[in-house]
């Protein structure tokens, strides 16, 4: 497993897909976060039709 953390952005109200990034938080006084080139990915989540459980995975954007 790698250590990474979860993003969710979106100003005004905008829709937008949760990131997934790559290793510990680091706070940025202008952005909130320190992201430099450190890999992002998309969270894609599968749920259980009869019983709810959630899955979450960060896939590459080329991937279904």
């Amino acid at each position: 497993m790698e250590r990474g953390f979860l993003l969710e952005s979106g100003d005004h109200g905008a829709r937008s897909v949760t990131k997934w990034i790559e290793g510990a938080p680091e706070s940025s006084i202008w952005t909130g976060l320190k992201l430099g080139e450190r890999q992002v990915l998309p969270v894609v989540t599968f749920r259980c039709s009869r019983c709810g459980w959630l899955e979450s995975y960060a896939l590459p954007a080329s991937d279904p």
